[in-house]
């Protein structure tokens, strides 16, 4: 499953076989949310662009259209046409994130559905079930994001119900993954380490997850409100109690310098919602920093967005252009804007790829970061 091919420090370079073809890592996971990139982009687009993995939400699906529906079309594969492999979240985060709707108890989690307000009710079971009916490549275990801060008390607590859910989790996937009529029967599971900023928790709990040989394992909880520093902190504190031999997510997370601090720390796997939502507000990464294209002075501006860039948008499209896409609210500008960001997000971990190979990811990452502060961005 996970072939490490080299180190070049703490940071990895490797290979994970799944059903649905090998990934290369370190990896960046393009979000579809609801099965589609936001910015109208299609699966099409994502092959052109170089996206290995794309993550969709176990919550958001199950809403709508309901994961029993994708099943009845032959899984999220099918139904979004994406042959490639496919991660689906537990549905965890979402019940976080609607803090104001929730109620946790041992047996799983109440809430209200920001659609329509009705009573959903979702455990480890549930969501497994929800998440065997996506037929994903990756099932992400069901776990308590606490929030940030928090007392250490509640913590704990979190800590050791998030450990007993991911207990049952594994043996309703197996009960799953051993039944005919399962679309994806090879279908893995990834634990999650929580603890927030509490470096024993989380080590403790790194260790104790360890035990259940998964076929991978996430950091979650970050990202959350902590400081950049305390996120690197936990990471490089928590990564080396993990399995050696198997993948680890740092989920959620982030910036281009996040995941350039993060690789030398050790993960494989990453996700965010950044290069997709910046495009859509007209940001453009780029290697010099962050641009603004809505800004006067590319009115008259007829370079691509970033010379040298092989993105569709920047082969074809001058900034002078693209901005006025996006001051005439024309779709078009947003779409070549996000197509341009998760390309720059998956050229980057190509780059990193082969800075780890050569044995030259130090000097990469000084270099990558010292252009992103030209443009006031790292």
């Amino acid at each position: 499953m996970y072939k490490l091919i080299c180190k070049d420090g703490n940071a990895k370079r490797g290979e994970f076989a799944t059903v649905h073809g090998v990934i290369q890592t370190p990896v960046f996971m393009n979000v579809g949310t609801v099965g589609a990139i936001k910015g109208a982009v299609s699966t099409m687009d994502l092959k052109e662009i170089g996206t290995q993995v794309e993550l969709s939400n176990t919550y958001h699906l199950h809403v709508r259209p309901g994961d029993e529906v994708v099943k009845k079309l032959g899984g999220l594969h099918k139904f979004m046409v994406w042959d490639r492999p496919i991660l689906t979240d537990s549905g965890g985060f979402q019940v976080f994130s609607l803090a104001g709707l929730r109620k946790i108890k041992e047996e799983g989690v109440y809430f209200n559905s920001h659609v329509d307000g009705r009573k959903i009710f979702m455990g480890p079971e549930e969501s497994m079930r929800i998440q065997s009916n996506l037929a994903s490549t990756i099932a992400m275990a069901f776990d308590e994001c606490a929030p940030h801060p928090c007392t250490r008390e509640y913590m704990e607590n979190s800590v050791a119900r998030t450990t007993r859910w991911l207990a049952r989790c594994k043996g309703e996937m197996a009960r799953l993954n051993s039944l005919e009529d399962t679309l994806n029967r090879q279908q893995m599971l990834f634990g999650i380490n929580q603890g927030g900023t509490f470096e024993d928790l989380r080590i403790e709990h790194a260790k104790r997850i360890s035990e259940f040989d998964l076929d991978g394992y996430a950091i979650g909880g970050l990202a959350v409100g902590e400081s950049h520093e305390e996120m690197y902190h936990i990471i490089e504190k928590t990564v080396p109690h993990l399995p050696g031999d198997k993948p680890v997510y740092l989920m959620g997370v982030g910036t281009p310098a996040n995941i350039l601090e993060a690789v030398d720390r050790g993960v494989d796997f990453f996700d965010c919602v950044y290069p997709a939502r910046n495009g859509r507000h007209g940001h453009a990464y780029t290697n010099h920093g962050k641009m603004n294209l809505m800004n006067a002075k590319y009115e008259l501006d007829s370079e691509p967005i970033e010379p040298g860039c092989h993105c569709p948008a920047c082969r074809h499209y001058s900034r002078a252009y693209i901005r006025h896409l996006l001051k005439a609210k024309e779709m078009l500008g947003l779409r070549l804007l996000v197509t341009h960001n998760l390309y720059f997000y998956n050229k980057m971990m190509e780059e990193i790829r082969q800075a780890i190979e050569k044995g030259e990811y130090a000097q990469y990452k000084k270099r990558k970061l010292a252009g992103f502060m030209e443009g006031g961005e790292a």
